[in-house]
């Protein structure tokens, strides 16, 4: 795992590589590399960054240079052995052990064909000493970030949005379009970017430079497809048996020559990785984490460390249990930076705060539970749009009674939170609405009059564009399975988009890998071929994968309330962050900008107060993007901190 970075017919190509690659030190402390070559009429310059991770020697060194083709590459092949086993065969001679040499063992036979034949998590760029070619390409589910930029025939392109920042200077514009859509998810979906000029490469997909000028891009892998071809096996009655695939794929994701971890949150997800990894590798260690006693009280937390300690205890894990008492305050200006984007979502802090103490202990590679939910419909919002077509068939007149009986309950009192109650009102925001705007409102921050009531009236028409093209991708499916569909939609936008992405800034940030097996290609031709009512039975959410965990975990972990990865907002936001709040309201950039509008926020401060509404994610949100925004508007690109 490492960080990336190069330009391609660019002024001054050397100097803006250089700084490109030293913004992404902390992605690969261990090395750092070089590749320039003459291309058309400018030249290319890759940089490479290195966390060691398979092959430590200096055959596993990058850029990789062999046979006229220059490399630099970010991520795992986990299906490496069998490629080289194969590349070996065709007569292809390797110099040492990693899979950085395999990738170009792969491109240099097959070229963009080698790309659905990976299975792993990857961003690269290939250069071609004879053709003058550059090529840029993404893994198939979005798991690696790739960032690039274009100005004329010139490239340029980085593991992180933060490197182009700094390496243009600060010239880089805000794209007002990717705040409004990053106000409504709380994250900046993958089609857009923060920074006008800068594009994430979508997942799936490559782009080749020529050295004339001429640009081409390619996409090789669709999950629409996936899905619908998964609909037909569904539809020929076969049934992917899950057990095998997840620990298949678990098996593949241990493969290195460092020490793995896992995280165990003691929900259903980790503790079956966690399970399956000490299968394999025995005495695994894990990571967990507590929160301070009065902080879970406020929150009304469940009491994951309980499920956490006998997953551990049961399969003879090391488990680490960190305490999360952090310095909010301290955290949040750093966090927004490492997070490249405005992420408002809390559990950024948790992913860092682990994979830095796991590799204070010596540890680099980490395997996270992550995706399951989205792939396997485990979220409570899966439900509540399912549940929510049911309530539509209840009378109108006892539906307004219902609806105005929740309405005056508290969300909280000046002790304690009523998770029910937030739960309540949440569902009847959108319980009444058609498919897809009920489930773009059982996520998303704010409903369409409300988001035009915060932003200045200028956006007005951004609004409207952010929100149709969440009705475009979710619309965009051959599926007649509505789980599935919810599925669907999650793994192209809620999973790159939010879940993903700070997972890579928050682990690499503390120069650390996270491995996702359940976002494998594999697991997810499965998860697809099974329909949606194998997903959700009654009341229970990510059915087909508790039926399969059950032969490995105990039923009492398998089928326990869902947990959650998260923070106790509420608690921070009522304590530590009050201030801070009042301060970004009154006296804020994103207010005195213009951008966002004082009177509907002090509107949310004021009855989140109250305890009448629950708009502690809200607020962190808006803090988060407040402390974003200086950021980028500081023109350097740098951190503050």
């Amino acid at each position: 795992m490492c960080g990336i970075a190069g330009t391609y017919q660019w002024p001054d190509g050397k100097v803006v590589t250089d700084r490109l690659t030293d913004v992404l030190a902390h992605r690969g402390p261990d090395g750092a590399g070089r590749y320039s070559h003459p291309a058309g009429d400018g030249e290319v310059h890759l940089g490479h960054r290195r966390l060691a991770i398979v092959d430590l020697s200096e055959t596993g060194a990058q850029p990789m240079v062999s046979g006229g083709l220059a490399l630099t590459y970010n991520g795992e092949l986990y299906n490496a052995p069998e490629l080289r086993a194969e590349l070996t065969a065709a007569g292809a001679r390797f110099r040492g052990t990693s899979d950085t040499e395999v990738l170009l063992e792969a491109w240099r036979r097959w070229g963009t064909d080698c790309l659905p034949r990976l299975r792993g998590m990857f961003a690269f760029a290939v250069f071609d000493e004879r053709t003058g070619d550059l090529v840029l390409a993404r893994d198939q589910l979005g798991v690696k970030p790739l960032f690039l930029l274009r100005r004329g025939t010139g490239l340029m392109f980085a593991s992180e949005l933060k490197a182009l920042a700094a390496a243009t200077g600060g010239s880089l514009e805000v794209d007002h379009a990717a705040l409004v859509a990053s106000l409504l998810y709380y994250w900046v979906p993958d089609s857009r970017c923060a920074f006008r000029e800068a594009e994430k490469l979508p997942p799936g997909s490559w782009l080749r430079c020529r050295a004339d000028g001429r640009v081409e891009r390619g996409q090789y892998w669709n999950l629409r497809d996936v899905a619908a071809e998964g609909r037909e096996r569904a539809l020929a009655g076969e049934r992917p048996d899950l057990a095998a695939v997840v620990e298949e794929s678990t098996r593949r994701h241990l493969l290195s020559d460092v020490p793995v971890a896992t995280f165990l949150s003691g929900g259903l997800d980790s503790s079956w990785l966690t399970a399956l990894a000490a299968r394999h590798r025995p005495g695994i260690s894990a990571y967990t984490i507590g929160f301070r006693a009065e902080d879970a009280r406020f929150e009304a937390m469940p009491d994951d460390l309980r499920y956490a300690r006998r997953v551990a205890e049961r399969f003879g894990v090391d488990l680490r249990e960190i305490e999360i008492a952090p310095d909010v305050l301290d955290l949040l200006p750093r966090m927004t930076h490492h997070l490249d984007e405005p992420i408002g979502d809390p559990a950024a802090i948790n992913t860092f705060l682990i994979c830095s103490a796991a590799r204070e202990a010596g540890v680099k590679v980490m395997l996270s539970g992550m995706g399951a939910d989205e792939l396997f419909a485990g979220y409570r919002k899966h439900l509540a749009n399912l549940l929510a077509l049911r309530y539509q068939r209840v009378p109108r007149p006892l539906r307004r009674g219902i609806s105005g009986a929740v309405d005056r309950l508290p969300v909280a009192t000046s002790r304690r939170g009523y998770r029910s109650v937030r739960f309540a009102k949440r569902f009847l925001s959108f319980a009444d609405l058609p498919e897809e705007t009920a489930f773009r409102r059982s996520y998303t921050m704010y409903d369409q009059d409300e988001l035009l009531g915060l932003v200045s009236p200028d956006l007005a028409g951004t609004v409207e564009d952010v929100l149709t093209e969440h009705a475009d991708v979710y619309q965009d499916n051959g599926l007649d399975d509505f789980v599935n569909r919810m599925c669907l939609a999650d793994a192209r936008m809620f999973l790159p988009g939010l879940n993903l992405a700070y997972t890579d800034r928050s682990s690499m940030a503390a120069s650390t890998e996270v491995r996702v097996p359940y976002v494998d290609v594999e697991v997810v031709r499965a998860a697809f071929a099974v329909p949606g009512d194998r997903k959700i039975v009654g009341r229970q959410g990510k059915a087909a994968l508790k039926e399969a965990a059950v032969s490995v975990l105990p039923r009492e972990i398998v089928y326990r309330p869902k947990g959650l990865f998260s923070a106790p907002l509420r608690a921070w936001m009522s304590r530590d962050l009050a201030p801070l709040v009042r301060e970004v309201v009154n006296d804020g950039v994103l207010v005195s900008s213009g951008f966002l509008r004082r009177d509907a926020l002090a509107r949310l401060v004021a009855e989140d107060a109250a305890g009448q509404r629950d708009f502690s994610k809200h607020l962190w949100h808006v803090l988060t993007l407040e402390y974003w925004y200086r950021d980028a508007i500081s023109g350097s690109g740098q951190s503050a901190h």
